[in-house]
């Protein structure tokens, strides 16, 4: 079964940082698109930043981009968000995902692609 378990929210002030964590396991990590949604409270679910394994190409929500970096363990099977300079409309449950082909990083966020979601983990940002 694929699995996705996300880990790593808190509590924190703003201007914090924070490293957001999913463990992937149920598929062989090399040709795959992984990422990251978020939820804020009361709001539409979006997303947040995706890579492609395949060659590495990274992208990053507007509202994200110059604050936040995906990255990922191939070895461990995990994909991180490191998320710095954090502000309190960051505050929002962070949802990891995947889905099984890479060629589709370019419009994962926009929901492309995505064939399998994990548990939120939950991050608030206070001011």
């Amino acid at each position: 079964e694929v699995q996705l378990q996300a880990s790593g929210g808190g509590l924190l002030q703003a201007g914090g940082s924070l490293r957001l964590s999913c463990a992937a396991s149920g598929f062989t990590f090399d040709d795959y698109t992984i990422g990251w949604f978020r939820q804020a409270p009361g709001k539409e679910r979006e997303g947040v930043s995706c890579m492609s394994v395949s060659d590495g190409s990274t992208y990053y929500a507007d509202s994200v981009k110059n604050r936040f970096t995906i990255s990922s363990d191939n070895a461990k099977n995990t994909v991180y968000l490191r998320m710095n300079s954090l502000k309190p409309e960051d505050t929002a449950v962070y949802y990891c995902a995947v889905g099984m082909r890479s060629d589709t990083a370019p419009v994962f966020l926009d929901y492309y692609g995505v064939d399998y979601w994990g548990k939120g983990t939950l991050v608030t940002v206070s001011s």
